[in-house]
């Protein structure tokens, strides 16, 4: 793994942490839910585009 990639995922830690400690459920929600959105696109980028019968 880079050591960008390292970085990203230790801010990203970081970030959630200080929300949970402000008891900010929001914008944890917020958070979490753009992730999820982007793993999907990504899945979906990465799916073929025809099923295979």
């Amino acid at each position: 793994m880079s050591n960008e990639i390292e970085q990203f995922f230790e801010r990203q830690d970081e970030a959630v942490n200080a929300l949970f400690l402000e008891n900010k459920g929001d914008e944890l929600t917020d958070i979490l839910v753009a992730a999820l959105e982007e793993a999907l696109e990504i899945l979906l980028e990465a799916a073929p585009a025809e099923t295979v019968h």
